[in-house]
């Protein structure tokens, strides 16, 4: 009787325990849980010709930007795959290599192609959700629909699977079906709790819906159990130091910063490290509160380290606030040199939205506002193709908020709270609204 994974699909390994070890490994992946690597490497131990164990390490090697060693690890997966996998295991093979080596159209029509065959085929499906998947950073507007509408379409092949509740419920949210997306991620949450994605995605409707103090709560009671290492541990705090900012308290967000997100204290991937640094850093400046230039020159230094050139629009976006805010012009100029180039040869899917909110950051980071208010204004509509969440590109919009409110253009900064206030509660938000009488 052939061994199959946990979804019912055959596995070509007539090992039980790399079949066993590969399961485990799959759901550690899945849930963002520590001992992915680990257990991947014993189903590798266990059975060295298991193209799919191969293609998972892979995977995750990708997630740390080790570049060299995820291509490897995806050719040698191609080549086993070819000699001994089943047809779902070479496309299952190729849609991972693809998306590894940044291929990404051809990922995403190899993954749409793959998911219709083998719709219950978790690890593929996995590749175009969450916020950095291959949606999100395909350039596309509407990614936070195409989601949804993926995971609606696909929910009866699932049913209360942990892993795709999960992923759904945040669907929703990022979708605007706030209510929905909170409880259905709840579910899978309830239904797994070493499952830090579901932590996060409660989060994010969480802070959706205003829901600071359980947020806290949440993140006060849950994270023990997750340890340092977790590929999550540091973006969850991330978000309790959002919910800090909310209550005005920099210094516990410069703590969380101190404890967990700072180059010499995170353990997370690289482009965790950048993203939530910086955007964390720049928060705290644009609300007014002080932060210590040597915070940001050191997070700076390991910056330029992990992202010395252009790459997604989202890593360029958060090098734009390191450049901005310590004023390196030359490192600005030399990275939008390069976008403009990707923009002008039809390479940069997301579009003129990303010189744009770089040049922007940087006249913000100068003190003119108008400049900024000016750049941001006809591409806000059009932030969403950078990727990310919906809580990260939050970011722009409150630079540009400060900027209307320093610049004078107070009837238009009143306007853009008043509508983010009819979406959600926001303590930060109506703190703004009174400082403009």
């Amino acid at each position: 009787m052939a061994l199959e994974d946990r979804y019912g699909l055959p596995l070509s390994t007539s090992s039980d325990e790399a079949a066993n070890a590969y399961r485990e490994g799959v759901d550690h992946m899945l849930a963002g849980w520590t001992g992915t690597a680990e257990t991947l490497e014993r189903t590798i131990a266990a059975d060295p010709d298991f193209a799919l164990a191969h293609i998972a390490r892979a995977r995750v090697h990708a997630f740390y930007q080790q570049g060299d060693l995820a291509r490897q690890k995806a050719a040698l997966a191609r080549e086993l795959a070819a000699r001994r996998g089943t047809d779902r295991e070479r496309s299952h093979v190729e849609a991972l290599a693809l998306a590894i080596e940044g291929r990404l159209p051809e990922a995403v029509a190899a993954t749409m192609q793959h998911i219709e065959a083998w719709p219950r085929d978790a690890v593929v499906l996995s590749l175009p959700l969450g916020a950095f998947g291959l949606f999100a950073f395909s350039g596309m507007a509407d990614h936070d629909r195409a989601r949804h509408e993926l995971c609606e379409r696909l929910a009866h092949h699932y049913g209360e699977d942990w892993w795709f509740l999960t992923m759904s419920g945040w669907a929703m949210t990022e979708n605007g079906d706030v209510a929905r997306g909170r409880g259905v991620t709840e579910r899978g949450f309830d239904l797994r709790r070493q499952n830090a994605h579901a932590a996060h995605a409660v989060l994010h409707a969480m802070f959706e819906d205003g829901s600071i103090e359980a947020a806290d709560r949440l993140v006060d009671e849950w994270i023990p159990s997750y340890d340092r290492a977790g590929i999550l541990h540091g973006h969850i705090r991330w978000h309790q130091a959002l919910g800090a900012l909310e209550h005005g308290d920099a210094a516990r967000a410069l703590a969380i910063y101190a404890d967990v997100l700072q180059p010499s204290a995170t353990q997370a991937p690289p482009l965790n490290v950048i993203t939530d640094g910086a955007s964390l850093l720049w928060r705290l400046s644009a609300y007014g509160h002080t932060v210590p230039e040597a915070l940001w020159r050191d997070a700076d230094a390991t910056a330029q380290r992990l992202f010395p050139k252009s790459s997604l629009p989202f890593a360029d976006v958060h090098m734009a606030l390191f450049a901005a805010a310590t004023q390196n012009r030359e490192a600005l100029a030399a990275r939008l040199t390069v976008i403009e180039q990707r923009l002008a040869d039809g390479k940069l899917p997301a579009g003129p939205v990303v010189p744009a909110i770089c040049r922007a950051l940087a006249a913000f980071a100068d003190e003119d506002y108008a400049a900024c208010v000016q750049m941001l204004t006809p591409v806000l509509a059009d932030v969403v193709r950078i990727g990310g969440s919906h809580a990260q590109r939050e970011l722009i919009e409150d630079t540009f908020v400060v900027a209307l409110m320093r610049s004078g253009e107070l009837p238009r900064a009143r306007a853009l709270l008043d509508a983010r206030l009819h979406r959600r509660p926001s303590l930060r938000d109506t703190r703004w609204q009174a400082a403009m009488g």
